[in-house]
């Protein structure tokens, strides 16, 4: 093992082993009941509920991160990449085929041998605290949408990464930067119309009194509002949500019918002005660029192990290729990419109270957000 395969078992060991320490936390803080801020909200039987529902979802999470973890090193060590870039054919379109093929491969395998846990957060855990409404059809329905929305959207834009940094020379990091930009900029824009119907049925909420709130609200705050939707929710889960998607001429205010029949209309007000508040303090757009530039910063350190022979022979490669660099350097960046989560994390957590104090200050009230 050189100090490449090194780095990278420890990234991998330290992942598994931090995972587990966050896990053991978050069930250690639930053992003390709710704070009492909102114990008479959320006490007793619901507050036992959760804990129970947590230490569920957690543990298996955990399960799944080890057996992800055992079997990734199992195919390193077995010298599983040298065999897989071995059999991978070509599809006629030498280099970018081989590592098309390569590559699909991976992420198929991965997936399918990630179906039975999915099956078990979802007919298992998620059944046993009645929030499940995912029939075996549905479920089988999703995988296959998702996989030709793969074929779709992801193979091309895999060709192209290969293509790139075969065939473009030093500045290839630069150009499939425009590129993924442009790509991940049209997949935001048509995802409101033509992907995210592919899985949910959108309709326009029915004119009365909730509709007349919620636009009377947006046209006080001034958010562009261009059609408000109520989404079949409950064909999966009986948990309530709602979001706000799109861009431009696309942009969507989205309710799952969960929601609608959970909640008062001051509540789903509270809901969708934490949502507006998203939109009207620019999360949106600052993820946008930190989505854009921590992909510039990735490209272009991809650009520089793209060809450095130590990395290769960390995982037993006979040569030197694009697509296994892809999966490799992805492997080295762990650690720094798990540095810059505690960021993203904290980021999140700031845009989410500042959303949170939004939808208090404009509705003059904090008390259907609490409720």
């Amino acid at each position: 093992m050189n100090v490449y395969a090194w780095i990278v078992l420890s990234a991998i060991l330290l992942d598994l082993l931090l995972q587990g320490a966050v896990s053991y936390l978050n069930l250690r803080t639930l053992r003390g009941g709710p704070p009492p801020e909102v114990a008479d909200l959320y006490g007793g039987e619901k507050w036992k509920r959760t804990r129970e529902y947590l230490a569920a979802r957690l543990q298996l999470g955990w399960a799944e991160q080890i057996f992800d973890t055992v079997l990734l090193l199992a195919f390193w060590f077995l010298e599983g990449f040298p065999a897989l870039d071995r059999a991978a054919p070509a599809l006629g379109m030498g280099e970018v085929g081989k590592g098309l093929s390569f590559l699909s491969i991976l992420l198929l395998g991965k997936a399918l041998l990630g179906l039975p846990f999915q099956a078990w957060s979802t007919f298992v855990v998620e059944e046993k605290f009645g929030f499940n409404r995912t029939t075996p059809r549905t479920f089988l329905l999703d995988r296959l949408k998702g996989l030709l929305l793969f074929a779709l959207l992801g193979l091309p834009l895999m060709a192209g990464i290969l293509a790139f940094f075969l065939y473009a020379g030093k500045w290839a990091w630069l150009l499939c930067w425009g590129a993924v930009t442009l790509f991940s900029l049209f997949v935001q824009y048509i995802a409101p119309t033509w992907i995210f119907p592919l899985f949910n049925k959108f309709t326009p909420m029915e004119k009365g009194s909730l509709e007349e709130k919620i636009r009377a609200y947006a046209q006080r705050i001034g958010f562009p509002l261009q059609g408000i939707f109520v989404a079949d929710g409950s064909r999966r889960s009986g948990k309530a949500n709602a979001f706000f998607t799109g861009f431009g001429r696309n942009k969507r205010i989205v309710l799952f019918d969960t929601l609608l029949q959970k909640h008062t209309e001051e509540e789903v007000l509270a809901v969708l002005a934490h949502e507006m508040g998203h939109y009207k303090k620019k999360h949106v757009l600052k993820g946008t660029l930190l989505g854009i530039l921590h992909a510039g910063i990735l490209l272009f350190l991809l650009s520089l192990f793209l060809h450095v022979p130590g990395l290769h022979k960390a995982f037993f490669m006979e040569r030197i290729t694009v697509h296994g660099a892809l999966v490799f350097f992805g492997l080295l960046y762990a650690p720094a990419e798990l540095l810059l989560s505690l960021f993203f994390n904290k980021l999140s957590r700031l845009h989410e109270y500042q959303a949170d104090r939004f939808a208090k200050e404009t509705l003059g009230t904090p008390e259907p957000l609490a409720s």
